[in-house]
């Protein structure tokens, strides 16, 4: 298994997917059935395989990532070539940038001496998908990019 297995609220958020998965490899509901009580091992194998062509199709849309602690933030732009990175950190212990609070006082302070700035550009490697799937495994979360878009404006002005 390449990436981890899918939640069992995700495989029935799937169902419909996983029912089709099931057909083009000629296998029935009833000899899915079958299978779980008689061979769980190939049973097993059938979901991992069915994770990993899920993470794979997610992965190859992900453009933006966000993970958020306390003090810090992170925002990546993944393109086919490379991951940007635009960190905020909050040297002010005093602050949660997680609350709406602390987010809000983020935004009016932004050139506040301890609020630091930082980025970075670093090679994607030969599995890209490998790359983002660590970077979710460690927390950050999938987005539209719009945190990214608003601080590289920040950065870059």
């Amino acid at each position: 298994m390449k990436y981890t297995r899918l939640s069992k609220e995700q495989f029935e958020e799937l169902q419909q997917e996983f029912i089709n998965f099931l057909a083009t490899q000629s296998i029935s509901a009833n000899e899915w059935e079958e299978i779980k009580q008689q061979k769980p091992e190939t049973a097993e194998e059938e979901l991992d395989v069915f994770s990993d062509l899920i993470w794979e199709g997610v992965l190859e849309q992900v453009t933006y990532l966000e993970h958020f602690s306390p003090n810090q933030m992170y925002l990546f732009h993944i393109s086919q070539e490379e991951i940007d990175l635009i960190a905020v950190t909050v040297g002010n212990k005093a602050i949660d940038i997680t609350t709406r609070e602390g987010y809000q006082w983020l935004q009016k302070n932004i050139m506040e001496d301890s609020v630091n700035l930082f980025t970075s550009t670093k090679a994607i490697s030969p599995d890209r998908n490998k790359d983002i799937f660590a970077l979710i495994h460690q927390g950050a979360v999938i987005t539209k990019g719009e945190l990214f878009e608003y601080f590289d404006l920040i950065v870059n002005t």
